[in-house]
């Protein structure tokens, strides 16, 4: 159950932060701003490449390398094919894992390795297995680990992973944590803006940075319930099996991890599907056992002894204006004739990047609050 008081209790929300994943989201701007700053000092933005690889293949570990790969290919897939190397092994630990590039790939393409760990000796492993292949490496990774001692010179680039501004969160939660995402994401941008494969300079990074500032203001724990995006789309998703639907571009990704991460900090189970494919995939869940009507023979259960069943509802996030060719319509008219609740999420006017990273932002705020309120003894 959502402790909604909890919500509207900034005290409380910072004892029950005990991971601190609320300072994590409000720093995300300044990891933006960091992480620029490290790729400059890496070389990354004096590069003069030769033209754009044949294709992209990225590596890495935990929530926040899987985000990276996702919103990479969301971002520079017109240009070039990307492709996530996943991992394989026996548990999901650092010494457990191992990536293994494709056959084909060669000396014109580019692996970009994103891990908030570094100490994954597969990793390494992939590095050595890209260099004898030819294959430029470039990898981001935290200033003093074994990764970074694996690639630095020889093998390939290695980017210093920006650190929070006022030290580390909880190393369990940092993968998931919102600001662990920009501080890998932001220099593989920079990266793959001198290769031509994404439009983010420097002054274009800025502005992502600005946008969450001005994202993570609107959305901070001092803000009430009722003027603060994030902590209304916390409430409304109380208690409900979210279905989260995407149109756009970036909106896709931003989906995606929303989904992971509300399991991965909150526990709580969420679906995502792109539209207009949502509609008959997600169709099925609407008018049966989760539909909002589906309880039609418990008027005599004990409501205070049982919890309320879960019902559907749908989180629908867009990331280009209303108008134009637009499934958003049908969506609706499907979630209200089935008497399901929406919730809508439309950034701001800006780029791709600026309209990507305040999805982000409301987003990764809600799951942290879900996670906060609905923790026990909250």
């Amino acid at each position: 159950m959502l402790d909604e008081s909890l919500l509207d209790a900034p005290d409380a929300l910072a004892r029950a932060d005990r991971r601190d994943l609320l300072r994590g989201a409000a720093e995300a701007g300044a990891r933006v701003r960091t992480a620029a700053r490290h790729a400059t000092e890496a070389g990354i933005t004096e590069l003069k490449p030769e033209g754009r690889p044949r294709a992209v293949l990225v590596a890495g570990s935990g929530t926040a390398a899987t985000g990276v790969a996702d919103l990479i290919a969301a971002l520079a897939g017109a240009y070039a094919p990307v492709t996530r190397i996943p991992p394989t092994g026996v548990a999901p630990a650092p010494g457990a894992l191992r990536w293994t590039l494709p056959g084909w790939a060669g000396s014109v393409d580019l692996l970009l390795i994103a891990t908030a760990d570094g100490s994954e000796p597969g990793l390494a492993l992939l590095a050595e297995q890209a260099y004898r292949r030819g294959c430029t490496v470039v990898a981001v990774a935290p200033l003093r680990s074994p990764l970074r001692e694996a690639v630095h010179g020889v093998h390939g680039v290695v980017v210093p992973m920006a650190s929070a501004p006022h030290g580390e969160y909880d190393a369990e939660t940092s993968a998931a944590g919102p600001g662990t995402l920009w501080a890998l994401l932001t220099p593989l941008l920079a990266l793959l803006d001198r290769v031509g494969l994404v439009t983010a300079p420097a002054d274009a990074l800025q502005s992502v940075a600005d946008r969450l500032d001005r994202t993570a203001e609107r959305c901070g724990p001092a803000i009430a319930t009722y003027s603060n995006p994030a902590k209304t789309l916390a409430a409304e998703l109380a208690d409900t099996l979210p279905l989260i639907w995407t149109e756009g571009e970036a909106a896709g990704p931003v989906g995606r991890r929303f989904a992971a991460v509300l399991a991965e900090l909150s526990g709580r189970p969420a679906l995502a599907a792109a539209l207009p494919e949502a509609l008959p995939a997600h169709g099925g869940l609407l008018a049966g056992a989760f539909a909002a009507g589906a309880d039609p023979d418990d008027f005599f259960r004990d409501r205070v002894e049982e919890s309320e069943p879960l019902h559907a509802r749908v989180v629908l996030l867009r990331d280009r204006p209303t108008g134009g060719l637009s499934a958003a319509p049908a969506a609706r008219e499907l979630a209200l004739g089935h008497d399901t609740a929406i919730s809508e999420l439309e950034p701001e006017e800006g780029s791709t990047l600026e309209s990507l990273a305040e999805l982000l932002a409301v987003t990764d705020f809600a799951a942290v609050y879900l996670s906060l309120a609905s923790a026990p003894g909250a």
